[in-house]
């Protein structure tokens, strides 16, 4: 089985490469490592799959010193739509990924254009890429975005999700309506995930652990939103990968038959965000400064996993708590930036 993964140099897309080849299939990773955080870090997380070229060249697959031919990596942008149809026709893709997006709902306050590109117009050249080139099964990205200011907990893939409140969850919940499209006419099996605050080892620098751990360690303070009256639905990668790699296999094998599928992926216990900052200030063992501050626009209150669905087709079954995965994320910013020892 040959896998494309879309957004490889990523947080959850390198740990899905990294999971994947240890299951023993071949993977194509694809990125375009854009400097909305530090390309280092991409390029680290890529490192750690064998592949260690600063001079990648657009297109051109480089493959892993540590997998060979079965991980390689192409510089490239969903955008790109001759280059998408060049990677298409050069490889013979089983199941495609797309884990590669714009993310992050303030930013897209600030950069709108960029969340068309890559959301929409790169969706796009996914699923056109995947129809032309007779690719059947797709597996894509959506996110718990999407639920804007629903009130009823927990969310399900269930309830109407017409209410965006950011233009990133606009994005997302497109590429929903895109892949339901593709899947009635072309007959290709999507199944859509909505993620839900997903954290660990390798984190982005834009996300709430990553951000307090690095405010922490420097004696900053971390900006706490709607005075902590938040929580979140924190989920850890391990369990994020998982979940998706047991679809893979059902696709793989064809025991998943449904011609489109929507579902929630998340851990289903959400926690307030100063229990979240407690258990930061346990594993770094520094008392936090905190900047009180109101709701900013575009974020919501709380979020809340429905995963019945994903349980009953998939048997998903998230084993990791907060504890264990914030200790998980600390000692492994630690060991990188080589602090707090």
């Amino acid at each position: 089985m040959r896998i494309l993964v879309t957004g490889a140099a990523g947080f959850i897309g390198f740990h899905f490469c990294e999971l994947l080849l240890q299951k023993g299939y071949t993977v194509v990773g694809i990125d375009n490592l854009n400097p909305y955080y530090p390309v280092s870090l991409k390029k680290d997380r890529l490192a750690v799959l064998g592949v260690t070229s600063n001079e990648f060249q657009s297109g051109k697959p480089v493959a892993s010193a540590i997998h060979g031919d079965r991980f390689q990596f192409v510089l490239l942008d969903l955008e790109d739509r001759k280059g998408m149809d060049a990677l298409f026709g050069q490889f013979s893709f089983d199941i495609v990924c797309n884990l590669a997006a714009q993310a992050g709902v303030r930013y897209s306050l600030e950069q709108p254009f960029t969340y068309i590109d890559s959301n929409v117009t790169g969706f796009l050249n996914v699923l056109e890429c995947c129809r032309h080139h007779q690719v059947k099964k797709l597996i894509y990205a959506s996110s718990s975005s999407v639920y804007g200011l629903n009130e009823h907990v927990p969310f399900s893939v269930n309830d109407t999700v017409d209410h965006p409140i950011s233009l990133y969850a606009a994005t997302k919940k497109s590429n929903e309506l895109m892949a339901h499209t593709y899947s009635h006419l072309f007959g290709i099996t999507t199944v859509g995930l909505r993620f839900f605050t997903v954290y660990g080892p390798w984190g982005r620098p834009d996300m709430a652990l990553f951000l307090f751990t690095d405010a922490i360690f420097n004696q900053k303070p971390i900006d706490v939103f709607n005075h902590g009256e938040l929580s979140r639905d924190f989920t850890y990668v391990d369990d994020i990968t998982q979940g998706m790699e047991a679809i893979v296999a059902a696709l793989a094998s064809g025991a998943y038959t449904k011609p489109y599928g929507l579902y929630n992926i998340g851990n289903s216990k959400p926690v307030r965000l100063l229990d979240f900052i407690e258990a930061i200030e346990r594993h770094t063992g520094i008392s936090a400064q905190k900047n009180w501050l109101p709701m900013q626009p575009g974020d919501v209150a709380r979020t809340w996993a429905d995963v019945s669905e994903l349980q009953r087709d998939f048997h998903y079954q998230p084993q990791t708590d907060l504890d264990k995965g914030v200790k998980a994320f600390v000692d492994w910013y630690k060991a990188y930036y080589g602090v707090g020892n």
